[in-house]
């Protein structure tokens, strides 16, 4: 089908990947997906999951680099935030449907460290004598915050009904037990 469309595969880009147990994965569309094991559950289970490239995160780093410099020294904090916030929230909505957590920790990390050394350029060759940004200020000032955006994939399988399988104890309060009555 490939010829008659006068298509080929790039042999560089195209190779087959053993995803059983974890031992290899692969970088589609800006993600790397790879099986990774079970913590929570039964250790030997793995599962799916996706989160940002190495490429991906260098590349917004590097945005976020520019975007802090201290070519930037004579911009307000907040003329900063308006320039960084429709990056890292284009980025974080990109990614947020995966199991990103841990990089967008990290990358929250990397901005607060950004924006606080060029805070500490600002002055010149002395340093300020303000105190650095909390980030609590920030997120005030409308920087846009990455941790706990994270949408984790839904279950593959159908759930269980959420039905109490003691129903003799009562205090459930999913049925209008006297937990739920005493709610309303």
């Amino acid at each position: 089908m490939m010829d008659r469309l006068g298509l080929t595969l790039h042999p560089a880009k195209t190779r087959l990947v053993d995803l059983r147990r974890g031992k290899e994965g692969f970088v589609f569309l800006g993600c790397t997906i790879r099986k990774r094991r079970s913590i929570q559950r039964n250790p030997r289970w793995h599962f799916l999951q996706r989160w940002p490239s190495p490429k991906a995160t260098k590349k917004l780093r590097a945005r976020i680099r520019e975007i802090a410099s201290k070519r930037q020294s004579g911009k307000d904090v907040k003329q900063l935030i308006a320039e960084l916030t429709p990056v890292i929230r284009g980025w974080g909505n990109y990614f947020r449907t995966g199991n990103a957590d841990r990089e967008f920790n990290q990358m929250d990390s990397y901005v607060m460290l950004r924006l606080r050394r060029w805070q500490r350029r600002r002055g010149g060759q002395r340093p300020t004598k303000r105190p650095s940004f909390t980030g609590s200020q920030l997120y005030r000032m409308g920087l846009h915050r990455l941790r706990g955006t994270v949408c984790y994939p839904t279950q593959a399988t159908p759930r269980r009904s959420s039905v109490s399988r003691v129903p003799e104890n009562g205090l459930h309060g999913l049925k209008g037990g006297p937990i739920a009555q005493g709610r309303r």
